[in-house]
C-alpha cells in the first residue's frame, strides 16, 4: 500500500540539467524561481514570452494596472498583460514547416490520419478563406460539435486566423446540452459530425443535429464531417467540399491584440444553463507555453497524447503543444476498448513523450490486471500528466510499479475557468505520493482559511484554493454578463464577480479544497462548492434538475457528489408526488432521460427517495450542506437550515445502499 507523502521518484540530475526548466531557470532552484515570478511578474512574463519564442509584436509595456481603492476585485480583473502586443495564434501554432507530423489522429476503429505541418498550414488557410467568403468576420462565432479529430483543430485555427471566436462540444452531448451552450453565443457556422464510435458501438448524431440546427437560428451554414448519406430534411454542406470550394489565395493569419477573444469554454451550470467563459488569446497561449515547456518539459519534436474530448479544456491544452513544435496525437474512443491497454498501445507505437489522462483512468487501470511496464516498450515516455480529480496515493504508486520507474508523474490542477493550471509538475523535484509538486510559476497560488488568511505554513490543513495576484489567463468574463453583453474586464459583470471574487474580495477563489504539504507541494481534496466532478469531468447540477423535474412522479430533487472509491459519484435524491413510489422502473426511466438529454457522465450512480429535502428558511434547497454531510465534513451555515433532519435522513439512506 502506497502511503501519502511517500517519495516515489527523484529525477536524474543529468536529465534535470538538460530540461527546458533548467535552461530557463539558470542557477535558480524552483522555489527561488517561483518567488521571483510572483515578486516581479513583469520581468517573469517578459522572460516567458522571449524564452518560449512567442511570434508577434510584444510591445514595451508588460503589465498595465488600474487602481480601484475601494474595489480590489475590480482591480484584479481589470489588470492587463502585454497591453500593446499583437499576435496570431495561427502564426504561433504553425511556425514549423516540412513533412513532419503536426497531428496524428487515431480512432477506436484503428483509423490513423496524419497532417504534416505543410498540409495543416495550407488547409487552415483555405478553410479560413472559405469562412471569410461565407461572411464570417472578426468577432463572429464558429462552433464545432465534433469528436477528437483533426477537423476540430483545423476549424479552431481557421476561425482564429480571421479573428472569429471558436467553441466546441463533444458529440456525446445531447441536443439540449449543446443548445444550452451554443445558443447563448449565437454562432454563424456549425461544424458537426454524422456519428462517433465509443466502446465498440457507433452512435448516430443526425437526429440530434436536426434539433440543434432548429435551435440555432443564427446559423448561416452547417458543415458535416463524415460519410453518411444524409436525407433532404437536413441542410448541410460537406466539410471537405467546403474547403475545396475556396478558389482564392490562401488566407494569411492576422494579428490581433493580446486580449482578443480566442474561444469560449463552459462552466458546469450549477445554477442554470452553463456560463460561457470567454478566454483571451495571448493569456492562454502564454500559460500553455509555460506549462508545456517549463512544467512538463515538452520540446520541439516531442509527441504528446492527452486522452480528452473536445468538450474538456484539456483538449485546448493539448492542441497548444503545436506552438512548441510538438506533435499532437489525438485519440477518440473508449480508453478501455478493446482492452485496458489501448492508450499504452498508442504510447508505444506513436513513441509518445508526454501521456496525459485522468485520475479516474489511472485508478481504473490500477484495478485491472494490466502491467504496461512488462508488456510495452515505453522508453520514449518522459512525462505522465494526471488531472480532472485528485490522484490517490495508490494511483501514484501504480504508475511507478506498473508503468515506468523513470517517468515524471505530474499531477496537475487548474480549471476550465482559467484554461490553465494553478499547481503542476516540477521536472527538477521529487514526486511524493498523493501530492502535486508545486504551485505553477507566475501564479500566486495559496490556500486560505475562512477569514482569508494563508495556510501556507499550516501543513495538511485544508482550506480554499485561491490565487492572490492577477495572471494572464483571467477570463475576459462571461458572455452576456453585464449591460454590454460582450465581456469587458474594465466593467466586470455581476455573475463573473460572484463566481470568483464574492467570498474573498481581491483574490481569485477557485472552489477547491486544498492543503499545503511539508514538501512545498499541494494536495487537492475535491470541490468546495456544489460542482460535480465524476471521473474528473465537471458537471453542473442544473442540467440534471431540468431533466428530472419534468418527470410527472418527481416533485423536487437534489443532486450532489459523494467521495467514493478515489472518485466522485453522483447521487440523486428525489421527493415524489403523493401517489408515486420509488421503483427500479422509475430509476431506469430517470437515468435514461438524463443520458439522452445530457451525457452518460451526467447519469447518477445512485437514486434515493426521501420524504423531504433540506432547505433554507427562505425555502431554497441546500446542496452544499448535503455535500458536506455525506462526505464527513462539518455542515456550513447549519443555523440557516430550516429542516436539518432532512440532511440526516439522506446520510442514513446512503448508508443503507
Amino acid at each position: 500500500m502506497t502511503e501519502r507523502g511517500e517519495i516515489l521518484f527523484t529525477p536524474d540530475p543529468t536529465k534535470v540539467s538538460q530540461s527546458r526548466l533548467k535552461e530557463f531557470a539558470g542557477l535558480r532552484g524552483f522555489e527561488d524561481l517561483h518567488s521571483w515570478s510572483i515578486a516581479d511578474p513583469e520581468d517573469f512574463w517578459a522572460c516567458v514570452w522571449d524564452f518560449c519564442g512567442v511570434v508577434g509584436e510584444r510591445g514595451e509595456r508588460i503589465i498595465q494596472r488600474f487602481e480601484f481603492p475601494s474595489d480590489p476585485s475590480r482591480e484584479f480583473i481589470s489588470t492587463k498583460f502585454f497591453p500593446d502586443a499583437k499576435l496570431s495564434i495561427v502564426e504561433n501554432f504553425l511556425r514549423h514547416t516540412g513533412q513532419g507530423d503536426a497531428i496524428v489522429a487515431i480512432d477506436e476503429s484503428g483509423s490513423r490520419v496524419v497532417r504534416t505541418w505543410d498540409e495543416l498550414r495550407l488547409r487552415v488557410a483555405r478553410l479560413a478563406g472559405a469562412l471569410e467568403d461565407l461572411g464570417v468576420v472578426e468577432g463572429d462565432r464558429v462552433v464545432a460539435w465534433l469528436p477528437n479529430g483533426i477537423e476540430a483543430i483545423e476549424i479552431m485555427l481557421a476561425t482564429a486566423s480571421i479573428g472569429a471566436v471558436f467553441s466546441s462540444c463533444s458529440p456525446d452531448f445531447g441536443a439540449q446540452g449543446v443548445l444550452d451552450r451554443f445558443s447563448q453565443i449565437t454562432p454563424k457556422v456549425l461544424v458537426a459530425t454524422d456519428s462517433y464510435i465509443y466502446g465498440g458501438k457507433k452512435f448516430d448524431c443526425l437526429d440530434r443535429l436536426a434539433v440543434i440546427q432548429i435551435g440555432l437560428p443564427s446559423l448561416v451554414k452547417t458543415l458535416l464531417v463524415g460519410s453518411t448519406t444524409v436525407g433532404t430534411d437536413l441542410i448541410l454542406t460537406r466539410y471537405e467540399s467546403f474547403i475545396s470550394s475556396y478558389n482564392g489565395e490562401p488566407i494569411a493569419p492576422r494579428r490581433f491584440g493580446f486580449d482578443h477573444p480566442w474561444y469560449v469554454l463552459y462552466s458546469s451550470g450549477t445554477t442554470g444553463v452553463p456560463k460561457c467563459i470567454v478566454h483571451r488569446t495571448g493569456g492562454v497561449l502564454l500559460q500553455h507555453l509555460k506549462e508545456h515547456q517549463l512544467h512538463c518539459d515538452v520540446r520541439t519534436g516531442d509527441r504528446v497524447l492527452y486522452f480528452t474530448t473536445t468538450g474538456w479544456m484539456m483538449w485546448n491544452w493539448l492542441v497548444s503543444v503545436l506552438a512548441t513544435g510538438a506533435t499532437a496525437v489525438l485519440y477518440d474512443g473508449s480508453p478501455s476498448f478493446p482492452t485496458m491497454t489501448r492508450l499504452f498501445d498508442i504510447c508505444e507505437t506513436e513513441k509518445i513523450s508526454l501521456f496525459g489522462t485522468s485520475a479516474k483512468f489511472i485508478d481504473s487501470a490500477r484495478k485491472s490486471d494490466i502491467s504496461p511496464i512488462d508488456t510495452h516498450n515505453l522508453q520514449t515516455l518522459r512525462t505522465i500528466c494526471s488531472t480532472g480529480s485528485p490522484l490517490a496515493p495508490e494511483g501514484f504508486g501504480w504508475v511507478y510499479e506498473k508503468v515506468s520507474k523513470n517517468v515524471h508523474l505530474a499531477s496537475i490542477s487548474g480549471g476550465t475557468d482559467i484554461c490553465a493550471c494553478f499547481v503542476g509538475g516540477d521536472p527538477s523535484s521529487s514526486v511524493y505520493a498523493g501530492e502535486i509538486q508545486r504551485a505553477c510559476l507566475g501564479m500566486a497560488t495559496d490556500v486560505v482559511n475562512d477569514k482569508g488568511f494563508s495556510l501556507k505554513m499550516s501543513f495538511d490543513v485544508a482550506g480554499e484554493l485561491v490565487c492572490q495576484q492577477p495572471f494572464p489567463s483571467v477570463p475576459l468574463g462571461f458572455w452576456g454578463d453585464g449591460a454590454e453583453g460582450f465581456p469587458n474586464p474594465m466593467s466586470p459583470g455581476e455573475k463573473f464577480r460572484a463566481a470568483y471574487f464574492e467570498r474573498f474580495p481581491g483574490m481569485w477563489s477557485h472552489g477547491d479544497f486544498a492543503s499545503w504539504t511539508s514538501h512545498g507541494g499541494m494536495t487537492i481534496h475535491g470541490r468546495s462548492d456544489t460542482t460535480l466532478n465524476p471521473g474528473g469531468v465537471r458537471i453542473g447540477t442544473a442540467e440534471i434538475y431540468r431533466v428530472v423535474e419534468q418527470h410527472l412522479d418527481v416533485l423536487e430533487s437534489l443532486v450532489f457528489g459523494q467521495d467514493f472509491d478515489n472518485d466522485v459519484r453522483i447521487i440523486l435524491a428525489i421527493r415524489l408526488v403523493a401517489e408515486a413510489k420509488i421503483s427500479d422502473d422509475l430509476i431506469s426511466d430517470l437515468k435514461f432521460r438524463i443520458r439522452k438529454t445530457c451525457t452518460p457522465r451526467h447519469v447518477p450512480a445512485i437514486v434515493i427517495a426521501v420524504d423531504d429535502l433540506p432547505r433554507t428558511r427562505s425555502n431554497k434547497l441546500v446542496e452544499l450542506a448535503v455535500f458536506d454531510a455525506v462526505n464527513g465534513r462539518p455542515v456550513r451555515n447549519v443555523e440557516a437550515i430550516a429542516n436539518p433532519e432532512a440532511i440526516t435522513a439522506i446520510v442514513d439512506a446512503l448508508k443503507s445502499v
